[in-house]
């Protein structure tokens, strides 16, 4: 059956016809580094509500209003997924330390998130290196691929 919306010269897959012209290879780092913010996001929207709750029954001087934590945590997240779309940037990934390091330092408002902080620094720092080992690999890889052609 051949109706308007099937030209009797397309391929039996549906598929474009190929430019000769390879895809360029996403790089590695920049997926596992979007990972890593992604996850970050959930985690500090949780440690935002926890931080928030302990706060509402404290009635102490000289501690922070608990609509603070909210907020704080409100720009952290802004800041995470903002770093996940500019990932294509190479300044993006110092942004992405600056916010390790944010997260790190709400240790002091909560102690247990020197732990997730430290964690999740550590992934930072590792999807950082292997990701950037790999896409090093890759490339070396698709240049000699092309010297044999």
């Amino acid at each position: 059956m051949n109706d308007a919306t099937h030209a009797p010269d397309d391929d039996a897959t549906g598929a474009e016809p190929e430019t000769g012209a390879p895809a360029p290879l996403r790089s590695i780092r920049r997926s596992l580094a979007a990972i890593v913010l992604a996850f970050e996001v959930i985690v500090v929207f949780l440690a935002a509500l926890v931080i928030w709750g302990l706060a509402q029954g404290a009635g102490e001087e000289g501690v922070l209003p608990s609509w603070v934590a909210l907020a704080a945590g409100g720009v952290i997240i802004l800041g995470l997924v903002a770093t996940m779309g500019l990932l294509r940037f190479e300044w993006a990934y110092v942004l992405g330390w600056t916010l390790q390091v944010l997260i790190v330092a709400s240790g002091f408002i909560n102690p247990a998130m020197f732990v997730v902080g430290a964690l999740f620094g550590g992934m930072w720092w590792y999807c950082m290196v292997a990701g950037s080992r790999i896409d090093r690999e890759r490339a070396a890889f698709a240049a000699s691929g092309k010297e044999q052609l």
